[in-house]
């Protein structure tokens, strides 16, 4: 049986939603530095690539126009490498790498590009299309068809009785372990350098021209209750519900290629699977 692996790998740094390094980056040249760095990591020329397969879970503005075919593009790919873009929401990522095995297995691709990208800081905005977002009659048969994903996550605490002191320690182990690998270097080999332009807010107060005093904004502005009810993240400036990272502004990318190995068919050699991550 002919068999798929992933033979590089690489992603951006993670920038923070809004305020980090990226929210000012568009989404096929952030996509396109993870592209070039998997594929000359694996040491193959671009116009061995057959296919890009990119996940995202809101493909519009600077990550729509099928942003697969956009950042192979901008990774200075062939125009005859095609592109694709996968929707499967918070696995869009790992959708579009499962998609590339079954092509090189199944389809006999030599070469496919797979991974995922999002732009929370372009995407996700005051711009960001919600017009006639929800069907009335979807939800007349299925009235949680578009609960949030932090709304989805008080269901699963109270279901399972997992209290916010477990979710805080779990969190907090989290942080600890990922701040130990970065000081052992653990993650270097998989992380490429973005040189980016980082865009600003000035949120002084405003001066009053009267007696140029600085005046602070209405406490309606910027410190309304809090929802007591929640345990999960959530802002606890808006008080309004925000996504704790399962779409952060990053992207990784694999190529799934087919390793020599033992012949399944004259002028082709394959080799066992592997997994990576």
């Amino acid at each position: 049986m002919r068999e798929a692996v992933i033979v590089s790998a690489a992603r951006t740094p993670i920038g923070r939603a809004y305020r980090g390094a990226f929210n000012n980056l568009e989404g096929p040249t952030l996509a396109a530095h993870a592209i070039t760095a998997a594929v000359a990591r694996a040491g193959i020329e671009p116009a061995e690539v057959d296919d890009v397969i990119m996940g995202c879970a809101m493909p519009q503005g600077t990550t729509g126009y099928n942003i697969g075919r956009l950042a192979a593009l901008a990774a200075g790919l062939p125009v005859e490498v095609s592109g694709m873009t996968m929707d499967r929401q918070c696995s869009s990522g790992l959708m579009a790498v499962a998609t590339a095995a079954k092509q090189v297995i199944v389809d006999k691709a030599p070469v496919v590009v797979a991974g995922g990208v999002e732009s929370i800081s372009l995407v996700q905005n005051e711009h960001h299309n919600l017009h006639r977002s929800s069907d009335p009659r979807l939800l007349k048969t299925h009235p949680d068809a578009y609960m949030p994903m932090l709304k989805t996550a008080e269901v699963v605490a109270e279901r399972y009785a997992i209290s916010r002191e477990q979710q805080d320690e779990y969190s907090l182990q989290s942080q600890q372990r990922t701040a130990a690998a970065q000081e052992a270097g653990r993650l270097d080999a998989e992380i490429v350098p973005v040189t980016a332009t980082k865009a600003l807010e000035d949120r002084s107060p405003p001066v009053t021209p009267a007696s140029y005093r600085m005046e602070p904004p209405p406490q309606s502005l910027w410190r309304p209750p809090p929802r007591r009810n929640a345990t999960s993240n959530r802002s606890a400036i808006t008080g309004e519900w925000r996504s704790p990272g399962c779409r952060p502004t990053r992207w990784a990318s694999v190529p799934c290629m087919p390793s020599p190995s033992c012949s399944i068919e004259p002028g082709w050699t394959w080799a066992t699977s592997g997994s990576g991550s």
